[in-house]
């Protein structure tokens, strides 16, 4: 998911070196004296992901960070996605790195190991009484400021609008009754081999529509994390799942990787797909005008349906000997010049302050729903249930194809427990 969320804009994941926020005077830099010699040959070690950050967003960065910080150097490294995990735990305790950036599905799981600093004093002047509190949900663990939001992005329906005119269709729906209509048409419509390419593994769109209805998939009981697919939300949200999928001919045991759907709308025979920006046709594959992009609706017209919402925030190592730098240098990162810029690369950033600078056709659409959309729970070992076999996963697929909803409900709810309860 992470992988695909940060190709999804152009943009990806950033991880930056920050050390952690503690006053222990070993691991001060100086810099809270003041004067640029005592910046003088310290590094503040900076990890990015491979493919991420714009480079122009980096030299802002590393430009500004080194004038705020006269002697100082950052020091950026790309990271490769494949066994990032273990390099991230490795470093963290190690500390040999400063700041990174975390998926906002993972920053729980680093910090309840302690491998991240408590920010909480600190939010403030990072900006943080101006975050989205529905973005900042996965930064906080027990109360306490592990991180800060970064950018965001979510799901949004892309179109093939050459279809939908040949079906007769002359605007994107507003409710979910209009796009049931809508699908219906394209159903019927030569050429049309999918009103909707909607694989019935494709979790992050039940995800979303289980918050819309009020639910959630995991809910906290006492000190622990169950499973809630048994809640009338939940129940309710796989009717307009279920709803959905029927106008579909994708696999109900298959998820979009599987094949990728981003591979099959270029083919022109998909009328939508439910799907992240990286997902819509390349201009070489299919012409720009002949692609469209709209919120899910919702059941009214009002607002669209609920997202997932996927993204990263940046982290300050406990274990970092520059905490003052890092400090610094996630305040620069933070700001609105620079999270401005991740705006305008089509990315939903941490401040609605900020949301008019969001461009293009699919952040546009993207944006709406994601002032409703929800991150996935913010318990350290939900890590443990997204592990395959993915319990959601399968659930969604007994279930549309004829399993018993209530039973199959108690299943899944029982293994999303029980993995719930596993140690990282």
């Amino acid at each position: 998911m992470k992988r695909q969320l940060i190709a999804a804009v152009g943009v990806a994941a950033m991880v930056v070196g920050l050390a952690a926020c503690g006053s222990d005077a070993k691991k001060d830099d100086g810099a809270s004296s003041g004067g640029a010699k005592d910046y003088n040959g310290k590094t503040l070690n900076a990890w990015f992901m491979d493919g991420s950050a714009p480079q122009a967003w980096q030299d802002g960065v590393k430009a500004e960070f080194e004038k705020q910080f006269p002697g100082a150097k950052l020091n950026i490294q790309i990271q490769k996605w494949d066994g990032i995990g273990q390099k991230v735990t490795t470093a963290l305790s190690e500390g040999s790195v400063d700041v990174l950036e975390i998926g906002n599905t993972q920053t729980a799981g680093y910090a309840a190991t302690g491998g991240l600093a408590d920010l909480t004093g600190a939010k403030a002047d990072l900006g943080g009484n101006d975050w989205a509190p529905n973005l900042n949900e996965s930064a906080v663990l027990d109360g306490k400021q592990f991180a800060a939001p970064w950018y965001f992005t979510n799901r949004v329906v892309i179109y093939n609008k050459e279809l939908w005119t040949k079906a007769g269709i002359a605007a994107p729906p507003k409710t979910l009754d209009e796009f049931y209509a809508d699908l219906e048409k394209l159903k019927g419509t030569p050429g049309v081999n999918n009103a909707i390419y909607l694989p019935g593994q494709e979790w992050y769109t039940y995800f979303g529509l289980v918050t819309d209805a009020g639910g959630k998939i995991a809910k906290q009981d006492g000190d622990k994390w169950v499973g809630n697919l048994s809640s009338p939300e939940a129940k309710a949200a796989f009717a307009t799942f279920q709803k959905l999928q029927s106008y579909s001919n994708a696999p109900k045991d298959k998820d979009e990787a599987t094949p990728q759907q981003s591979t099959l709308f270029p083919k022109g025979d998909i009328g939508a797909m439910i799907g992240l920006g990286w997902e819509a046709p390349a201009p070489k594959d299919m012409p720009a005008d002949k692609v469209g992009f709209f919120p899910l609706p919702g059941k009214t017209a009002d607002k669209p349906s609920s997202v997932f919402l996927g993204g990263s925030n940046l982290a300050v190592a406990e274990a970092g000997k520059n905490q003052d730098l890092a400090k610094g240098f996630l305040k620069i990162a933070l700001s609105d010049k620079f999270e401005g810029q991740l705006a305008a690369s089509g990315l939903i950033p941490n401040k609605t302050s900020l949301n008019s600078q969001v461009t293009g056709d699919f952040a546009k659409a993207a944006l709406p729903a994601s002032a409703n959309g929800a991150v996935t729970p913010n318990v350290a070992s939900w890590a443990n249930v997204e592990n395959n076999p993915n319990p959601i996963k399968d659930f969604l697929a007994a279930a549309l194809q004829g399993g018993d909803y209530d039973s199959l409900a108690k299943k899944y709810d029982d293994e999303i427990s029980k993995r719930l309860a596993q140690k990282q």
